[in-house]
């Protein structure tokens, strides 16, 4: 076996499939480039077939990143592999990855298929994509609880018809670590060519295992690829997280044994934009990449930090990509001082308007807020992105009284489909009264499920980063927004989320 570990990033697709997580074109180039510069080593894009938005997502990373392999994952079907391969035409690394399940639950009941139907469906899948890419993953669907017998007699035969890579997911998180590396290990002893193709492992959160199955699967089973999203996303209770798949197998390479490409430096970049762009805000206590990841409470953990790291600390935090120096910029710096800050965050704008727009938005974050740090100029070119895209509504002023004793008001002025409206209301609060405002002029009838604020930086003069997440007829949706007036930035990130609403992009949701 290889002493290589393939890291396979699945954000774009699998951790899309949050509710409310969903990213623009340019969000996903964005995010494509920061994984690139983190040396990925496969970036799974999307799932070309599911809407013409997906398909264009896939086609525009497949023709701008040129060191990692840029996949699409693609049911077991002609259409779906041939859409899939026009989206990579461009890739100078194209991979499909197809699906099946495999499982007598998902066959029967999902599926509706025989397994014998399910067996040469994957075969002709399967050969289908080898004539038009070199490079094909195959996936058993919920293959974790299927049966193992088919499950070999499947694998061998798409092995045969040039599956590269073979994927065993557990898909819905329900395997336990040393009972999944032995299910991996079992396979590939029955299957007798086996040793043709790379075997890979997907592990779902939900009881909480992701990262302990998957690295089972690595040391136990074998695996020598490994499916992960930054910061765990994904649907339910997410996916197995790469920091920390990745910063356990460098930790501990005594014990694994095995080498990655992976330059960890960006680790905590990708994290932060990752986390910015989809609203999803990672926990203080999160591993590697939270903020209490390297912080000492304890005054005994304090005193041995001090007299040495090692004591309490087996990660270098500047490993990671955490500095002791988060100060960079303040309302005196330049354009270009601004412009490389922007390069060395993994931040690449393409072309000088945007440049020019994002420094005039720095500019004006100075002029109110004395210290700007690597999180807020990250929160400003993320807002910036939104406002391009926004299609319909967009923040213009706003002002609110709040007293005690007496109930807070707020008016409002944004932009309707490019006509300047002005909305006034009452609230339980000055964000209450605001979204109120809102809300009574554009009468969405949306609900709101989640309202959180998160600080950007660590003091009271930080910009506030605000997620609300709306659900309306079925669909689910996160807008954000940042400023140092928390109720600006809450007014921002519901005019985010409307404008998402008001998106007609067709999501059709894979299983992998």
């Amino acid at each position: 076996m290889s002493d290589q570990l393939i890291i396979f990033d699945t954000t774009l697709r699998d951790g899309e499939q949050s509710p409310g997580a969903s990213m623009t074109r340019d969000e996903k180039l964005r995010i494509a480039r920061q994984l690139e510069r983190l040396k990925v080593d496969v970036i799974e894009a999307g799932f070309a077939a599911s809407s013409n938005g997906d398909f264009e997502a896939v086609q525009l990373v497949a023709n701008n990143i040129k060191d990692s392999t840029v996949c699409s994952l693609a049911r077991a079907n002609d259409r779906d592999i041939s859409r899939a391969a026009q989206a990579l035409k461009g890739a100078r690394r194209a991979r499909i990855h197809t699906f099946i399940a495999t499982s007598a639950l998902h066959m029967e009941k999902k599926l509706r298929m025989t397994p014998d139907e399910v067996y040469a469906q994957a075969q002709l899948a399967v050969r289908f994509a080898r004539n038009l890419v070199s490079d094909v993953e195959f996936s058993p669907e919920d293959g974790y609880r299927s049966d193992p017998d088919f499950l070999c007699r499947v694998i061998e035969a798409v092995i045969k018809e040039g599956a590269g890579t073979i994927n065993v997911p557990d898909t819905v998180g329900y395997a336990i670590p040393e009972l999944y590396g032995e299910f991996i290990r079992s396979l590939r002893e029955r299957i007798p060519n086996s040793d043709k193709a790379i075997w890979s492992v997907h592990c779902h959160n939900d009881l909480g295992m992701a990262v302990a199955n998957s690295l089972a699967g690595v040391k136990i089973g074998g695996a020598r690829q490994v499916e992960c999203t930054i910061n765990g996303l994904g649907e339910r209770a997410g996916n197995c997280s790469l920091e920390e798949v990745v910063m356990a197998v460098k930790t501990r390479r005594d014990y694994f044994g095995l080498d990655m490409g992976i330059d960890t430096r960006h680790i905590l970049a990708a994290s932060r934009m990752v986390s910015q762009t989809t609203g999803f805000v990672v926990q203080p206590n999160k591993a590697v990449v939270g903020a209490n990841a390297f912080a000492h409470a304890s005054g005994i953990h304090q005193d041995g930090v001090l007299k040495a790291r090692d004591t309490y600390e087996i990660m270098r935090a500047e490993d990671v990509g955490w500095s002791a120096n988060k100060i960079v910029l303040g309302k005196l710096s330049g354009r270009n001082a601004f412009k490389q800050r922007l390069l060395e965050l993994g931040v690449q704008l393409d072309s000088e308007t945007e440049i020019n727009a994002a420094f005039a938005r720095f500019k004006e974050l100075a002029d109110r807020k004395s210290e700007i740090f690597d999180e807020d100029i990250l929160a400003l070119v993320s807002d910036e992105s939104v406002s391009q895209a926004q299609e319909q509504f967009a923040f213009v002023s706003l002002s609110q009284h709040s007293e005690t004793g007496e109930r807070p008001q707020a008016a409002i002025v944004f932009t309707a489909a490019g006509r300047e409206v002005s909305a006034k209301s009452e609230g339980n609060g000055p964000v209450d009264a605001s979204l109120k405002a809102i809300e009574s002029h554009v009468k969405s009838g949306a609900e709101m499920v989640l309202y959180s604020v998160n600080a950007i930086s660590g003091s009271t003069e930080s910009q506030g980063e605000v997620t609300v997440r709306l659900q309306n007829s079925g669909r689910v949706v996160n807008g954000t927004g940042a400023d140092p007036d928390i109720v600006v930035a809450s007014a921002k990130a519901y005019l985010s989320a409307l404008n998402k609403l008001q998106s007609k992009a067709d999501r059709v949701a894979a299983q992998g």
